[in-house]
């Protein structure tokens, strides 16, 4: 099972308090690893369908995107402060709550095969990204000057019957 983060690793990454996550620790031990695991999984069902997945796990070579890992240090923070508690009145919450939230958009835009922005190894090379150059979007067998015959032979069949704009 590939979990993107260490405890250790998670304390690097968030904007919580190292205190705090050994709070958390102290009255339960595990529990910060195994929220790791579940949102690790949790990114893994959002991005299969577009990237490979697992990613490498953070002891693996190549080691997991930083942006993988970002993402689930900003996922995990808030779970991480509402085990040890919020003071509602804590406008510095809000904020983690709301980037929180934006990971989660973040994410959900990376797996949008057709918008997705986001620069992970692509699932069919892992050598490769998976952002797509744009190409053209129209095709014809015809060369570039068939229009104009084509114009031609219009105002001509209007000139015939008599609907040209005479002049």
């Amino acid at each position: 099972m590939a979990i993107y983060l260490t405890v250790d690793g998670f304390k690097a990454l968030s904007t919580l308090p190292s205190s705090f996550v050994d709070d958390v620790e102290l009255e339960e031990p595990g529990w910060t690893a195994n929220q790791l695991a579940i949102w690790s999984r949790w990114l893994e069902a959002r991005l299969r369908k577009r990237y490979p997945t697992p990613f490498p796990a953070h002891d693996d070579t190549p080691p997991t995107p930083l942006t993988v890992q970002a993402w689930l240090a900003r996922l995990v923070t808030v779970k991480v402060w509402l085990k040890r508690g919020v003071d509602p009145n804590d406008r510095q919450f809000d904020a983690v709550h709301d980037d929180h939230l934006a990971a989660k958009e973040e994410i959900l835009e990376a797996a949008n095969s057709e918008e997705g922005w986001f620069d992970l190894p692509a699932r069919d090379d892992e050598d490769a990204s998976a952002i797509r150059g744009s190409s053209p979007r129209g095709y014809s067998e015809q060369s570039p000057y068939v229009w104009t015959d084509q114009q031609g032979a219009t105002a001509r069949a209007e000139d015939r019957l008599g609907r040209g704009s005479g002049g």
